[in-house]
């Protein structure tokens, strides 16, 4: 996951077929999930459009928001509860549409990120 902007992030279940061809490049983000290093969103989507596949939304956009110090750290956080929270829904992707990060005017030092994501299902294009 980029450093600088994380919105628009990817990330795709390790045992998701993709389109032939489609060149992604990867790297483990967390258990079963990989992030997309190499392909912004709107690449993906038309790439994987192209190949006369679809990339869908399938649920509404969930957000949740974490506190502590370590901005990587509460991301991380923060994703690992929008998967837990749409564990019982079908989708093999993950969009992270919106990070913004606020620092809490009473505690200095504590900071909390608002994570918003959207369930995405990549498929074979029905006929």
């Amino acid at each position: 996951m980029s450093d600088n902007n994380t919105a628009e992030t990817i990330l795709i279940r390790e045992s998701t077929l993709l389109p032939a061809g489609l060149a992604v490049v990867s790297e483990v983000f967390l258990p079963q999930w990989r992030v997309v290093k190499n392909l912004d969103h709107s690449t993906l989507a038309r790439n994987i459009e192209g190949a006369n596949w679809t990339f869908l939304c399938v649920g509404r956009e969930i957000r949740t928001t974490v506190f502590g110090i370590d901005d990587k750290k509460m991301i991380l956080r923060a994703i690992k509860e929008i998967l837990a929270r749409l564990k019982s829904e079908k989708f093999n992707s993950l969009e992270i549409t919106r990070v913004a990060s606020v620092a809490s005017k009473r505690f200095s030092d504590v900071r909390y990120i608002t994570v918003s994501g959207q369930s995405r299902l990549i498929q074979k294009a029905l006929a």
